[in-house]
């Protein structure tokens, strides 16, 4: 195959940019190459607003032909949370003819080292972060995100995480030295002399099953993290968000082609309604690697399953704060305000419990009771969404049945500190919009323990009154242990509470924010910087991204010889 792209011509674009990601993984400081505003964009090859709205618009009801192997059908059906109905229709495979097509182009990819692999992977990047405004749209009407939302989250921030997991990957790599030298002293004889040749060598094809919620920010670390270490990447996405992983695809296909490559080393397994592909693929024996984010149960069958495959999974978990005392009051409950409403709690981090002493909390304000401290959230929150169009751009829309039914039946469950209000978006009449529901449950009450340690997926949060401190603490462990969590929260003034709460996190391994009060939020986390879950607790099986997340998808291989 004749490269376009040459491996000196990547190199000398992409190496400069995968440094500085190797130095940010190192140091936890702040960096990305990715802007986060929408202006920065229009210069230099990259789609501005309205370039990447046409091009977002000029999809809707067309056929998205990725020239895969193996094509035996044509499928769609994606209708936006903001009640948009897209009508794209994307290649439904026969797996017998994709999946050899896929595995033929390993040998290649694998030979090509892992410094090609990376630099090929961040001209992908780069190509999908000039089409952010079109990607940010595809995720919108897929997700229901926010606009502002989509095109964050959707676009840098998921392009943020590719590149870490390419980091990584490269990192792991490059370990082990591709040749060296052995010579053993043996006395007054000739000493023993080899050499060894180590190979980086993948484990097969690897099945990306993506989500509904962020398809790109989740999907990414996996795909990448796959695709560098040598690995071919079928991707799986979830039927009622298609288009920002088809799109994906598109683009790696086409520079995968342009440097030289079989484009097939990455495939989109699009489904019929209702075909529900996921358990077949994950059980054939040429896929060797399953990254997925989802539901508890079937990420638990996938991890009792697929045992030909590693399994790498972000599922359900109990995500809590515990409030217990605060230098900021007012701070406290505006950031706990947004933490609750941001995307209409439809994040995989955002707080559920919020585990408050029942005979309340000492402030800067003075002493706050239990009642007065849900009684102020309840109001901070009120005040965040009072003007529809701010809340419409918080909020986003309801992206499933599912979540409104869960929201409707959270106010049977105890005594509602705020309720639930429906929003009309001028923009998209049809989409359902929600603001949240608090409810106040007792700690100590066997009856109240149901609800608030069950996941309860969107827009729903409890109060739940405990004793103490200790006790909080007891059933933060708890909550953990049993349930799992990507994150927890917790405001005290008192050191040994919040070393208490610290210990309780390293044992359980379950990543901790500490009396956050300003512009960062406990459900965001930073590429490069932070680790989202931590692989160590029942919420996830890996981090985005450690070393942990990207060592496994290869294994070296080793050729030794007699000098």
């Amino acid at each position: 195959m004749t490269a376009a792209l040459s491996a000196h011509e990547l190199i000398a674009r992409h190496r400069s940019t995968l440094d500085q990601a190797l130095e940010a993984i190192r140091t936890r400081a702040y960096w990305s190459p990715h802007p986060e505003h929408p202006k920065a964009y229009g210069e230099n090859g990259s789609l501005d607003a309205a370039a990447g709205k046409a091009a977002f618009d000029a999809l809707l009801g067309s056929r998205l032909d990725l020239g895969q192997p193996g094509t035996d059908d044509w499928v769609g059906g994606e209708t936006s949370p903001y009640g948009v109905d897209l009508d794209v229709t994307y290649p439904h495979a026969d797996l017998d003819v994709l999946l050899p097509a896929m595995k033929a182009g390993q040998r290649a990819w694998r030979d090509a080292g892992a410094e090609q692999r990376a630099v090929v992977c961040l001209e992908i990047l780069k190509r999908i972060s000039d089409r952010t405004h079109e990607f940010a749209h595809a995720v919108m009407h897929t997700s229901g995100q926010a606009f502002m939302m989509a095109f964050q989250a959707g676009g840098p921030h998921a392009q943020d995480r590719g590149l870490e997991a390419v980091a990584y990957a490269y990192v792991e790599q490059v370990r082990t030295p591709d040749n060296a030298e052995w010579n053993k002293p043996q006395g007054k004889r000739d000493p023993l002399a080899m050499t060894k040749q180590f190979t980086p060598v993948p484990r097969g094809i690897a099945l990306m099953i993506g989500c509904n919620t962020f398809p790109t920010w989740n999907g990414y670390p996996g795909l990448f993290a796959s695709l560098a270490t040598g690995n071919a990447v079928l991707v799986k996405p979830h039927p009622r968000a298609v288009l920002p992983l088809a799109l994906t695809v598109q683009v790696a296909r086409e520079v995968l082609a342009e440097a030289g490559f079989d484009p097939n080393l990455v495939a989109l397994a699009a489904e019929r309604p209702g075909e529900g592909i996921a358990k077949t693929l994950a059980l054939r024996p040429e896929i060797r690697i399953i990254d997925y984010t989802g539901s508890t149960e079937f990420g638990d069958w996938l991890e009792a399953n697929a045992r030909q495959a590693q399994v790498y999974t972000e599922k359900a978990g109990v995500n809590t704060v515990v409030v217990h005392s605060t230098s900021d009051y007012k701070g406290m409950l505006s950031n706990l305000a947004f933490s609750l409403s941001l995307y209409s709690g439809q994040m995989c981090t955002t707080p559920q419990n919020l585990l408050v002493p029942r005979e309340g909390i000492s402030t800067d304000q003075g002493p706050k009771s239990y009642d007065e401290v849900v009684a102020d959230l309840a109001k901070s929150v009120d005040g965040l969404l009072g003007d529809d169009a701010r809340a419409n751009a918080l909020l986003g829309a309801i992206v499933n049945p599912d979540v409104k039914a869960r929201l409707e039946a959270a106010s049977g469950l105890g005594e509602v500190a705020l309720a639930s209000r429906e929003i009309t978006n001028p923009d998209f009449p049809r989409a359902v919009v929600r603001t949240p529901v608090i409810v106040k449950l007792d700690g100590a009450k066997p009856d109240d323990e149901a609800a608030y340690m069950s996941e309860c997926f969107g827009p729903v949060s409890f109060a739940v009154a405990v004793d103490s401190a200790a006790d909080a603490a007891e059933l933060l462990r708890r909550t953990v242990r049993e349930k799992g969590a990507m994150t927890v929260g917790a405001y005290t003034t008192d050191p040994e509470v919040e070393q208490t709460v610290q210990e309780v996190c390293l044992e359980e391994a379950a990543q901790l924010s500490l009396n956050l009060t300003g512009g960062v939020y406990v459900n965001q986390t930073a590429a490069f910087s932070d680790f989202h879950g931590s692989g160590g607790n029942p919420a996830a099986s890996a981090a985005l991204c450690d070393g942990a997340f990207v060592a496994n998808r290869f294994r070296v291989v080793e050729v030794r010889r007699d000098a």
